[in-house]
């Protein structure tokens, strides 16, 4: 339920997400969800945010230049398979990748049409925002591993543990 999630900074160019995936199957680790966005879209967002929470500590035209040499990075936000999150910071700190750790929950659920409505919709109730979300599923009839990544980490496993996915 509640795993740990690295997120990372990769170039924005041909052939880098091959290499750092090539790293980790010659290691034998194994991504459980993945999910990438062009990094400016990211800086916008931290933007926004500041605007809303503190003064704006940064200017317009200095949002514009971190927006553009943004676009040349990509987030990345994975999970690895259980019992490998330790292996693959070893491997991320050892090839000179800049990543961080976040708790979120990874919960499986059936690949039927709302299902995650349920999902979203119980954090919801409980008054539990979802900062982000991504899933992966390997077929029609195979279980979806969805990966939240909520405000109240504790609160929303306690929704899950609960009630179960």
């Amino acid at each position: 339920m509640v795993r740990t999630e690295i997120s990372l900074f990769m170039q924005n160019a041909p052939g880098e997400l091959g290499k750092l995936t090539a790293l980790f199957g010659q290691a034998g680790i194994n991504i459980d969800a993945i999910t990438i966005q062009d990094a400016s879209s990211y800086v916008r967002e931290l933007f926004k945010a500041r605007g809303k929470s503190l003064k704006r500590i940064a200017s317009a035209a200095s949002y514009n230049s971190m927006s553009k040499d943004s676009a040349d990075f990509a987030l990345v936000r994975l999970l690895p398979s259980d019992g490998m999150t330790d292996k693959t910071m070893d491997l991320l700190s050892e090839h000179d990748y800049l990543y961080d750790i976040q708790p979120v929950i990874a919960v499986k659920i059936g690949n039927r049409p709302g299902e995650l409505a349920k999902m979203a919709t119980r954090l919801g109730n409980e008054g539990i925002n979802i900062n982000y979300v991504y899933g992966s599923v390997a077929g029609p009839d195979e279980e979806c591993l969805f990966v939240f990544c909520p405000e109240d980490l504790e609160r929303a496993a306690k929704v899950f543990k609960e009630e179960g996915p």
